[in-house]
């Protein structure tokens, strides 16, 4: 199945959840992705599937913020979200 996660975003619920920073608000809510060393760079995303249901205030705060609980709560994001597309059936292995 080919679908594009960054559309699907759209409407869903925060999945990064920053406790005092998240708005809730599922109209704000885009794919945002998690950046590491070897995968992105500059001017190169990661691969969608390593992206979180993210509302813009969670989304402000991991771009901006790179302690590491901010950090590990986005990680958990992309986890919860790589869930939430398997149990839709939108990927599967």
């Amino acid at each position: 199945m080919n679908r594009d996660l960054r559309k699907l975003a759209k409407g869903q619920t925060c999945q990064v959840r920053l406790a005092g920073v998240c708005n809730h608000d599922p109209t704000t809510v885009v794919l945002a992705h998690f950046r590491i060393a070897g995968i992105s760079g500059i001017g190169m995303k990661s691969p969608d599937l390593l992206g979180a249901w993210c509302c813009s205030s969670c989304h402000a705060a991991v771009d901006s913020s790179k302690d590491t609980q901010t950090q590990l709560d986005f990680a958990k994001g992309v986890l919860r979200t790589i869930a939430a597309l398997i149990e839709d059936g939108v990927v599967r292995w």
